[in-house]
């Protein structure tokens, strides 16, 4: 059972394989996404996000979700050395880390609901469980050159996987040491994951870093990473190899 709708502003597809799956299943975690877009969207003005940047909200007033991501993206911030910041110009922008937030809590509603074997997919990072056909996920990594190549297949069970990169979006990450300063050393970032928020929230951070974000993935526990620079030369941390598949 695989589905794709439009939400958040991007494609978000689910694909079910237990046996068990039903319908039921597939429109509960698409009515958590549009919840999270109703909630986090700073292109929506009636979000809560869009009320807390106008001022409308009151810290005291902010909703349990919305204190979470904050949290959460107070600890990325410290996690990182300060490369991963929401606030830009006196507004928040959690963009960076609520998608890969909600992904990991759509996962852990499917296997709540008891669903074993899983794929969820929001713009291209994306939470994997259990196995497809009896084998594991296969994801492939886009060429930032030309989208419809993949420069890398990777086998997946349990893990998540983002991407950060300016091919699609184009400069919407910026370093807040230097936020006039457009990051061009690199082109794109992958992050494998324990789960798609840990993958997520470090893709980001990292790619912000430039060319020394791999050398801080490097370092970091449980991560693995594949970046490309604007040359189109690859760099992968020591561990990345295990991921890749092996026909």
């Amino acid at each position: 059972m695989k589905e794709t709708r439009l939400l958040m502003g991007m494609p978000i597809t689910i694909e079910l394989v237990d046996v068990t799956a039903t319908r039921d299943d597939l429109d509960k975690i698409f009515t958590y996404f549009a919840w999270v877009d109703e909630t986090f969207s700073t292109y929506k003005p009636t979000s809560e996000i869009s009320r807390i940047n106008r001022g409308e909200v009151l810290p005291v007033d902010y909703s349990d979700a919305m204190n979470t991501i904050l949290t959460l993206s107070e600890q990325t911030k410290r996690d990182t050395h300060g490369y991963f910041d929401i606030r830009r110009a006196g507004k928040y922008d959690p963009s960076g880390i609520v998608k890969g937030w909600a992904i990991q809590q759509a996962a852990i509603m499917l296997s709540a609901a008891g669903l074993r074997n899983f794929y969820v997919d929001a713009g291209g990072d994306i939470q994997v469980a259990g196995y497809k056909d009896d084998h594991p996920w296969r994801i492939g990594i886009r060429n930032p050159f030309k989208r419809t190549e993949y420069i890398k297949v990777l086998a997946l069970t349990e893990e998540g996987i983002a991407t950060s990169g300016t091919a699609i979006r184009g400069q919407h990450i910026y370093d807040p040491y230097h936020p006039d300063r457009p990051l061009e050393d690199i082109v794109s970032l992958t992050v494998i994951g324990a789960n798609v928020y840990e993958a997520d929230r470090f893709a980001t951070a990292a790619f912000a870093m430039g060319r020394r974000g791999i050398q801080f993935l490097e370092k970091l526990a449980g991560v693995e990473a594949y970046m490309v620079d604007a040359q189109a030369r690859a760099t992968f941390t020591s561990g990345f190899e295990r991921y890749v598949f092996q026909q």
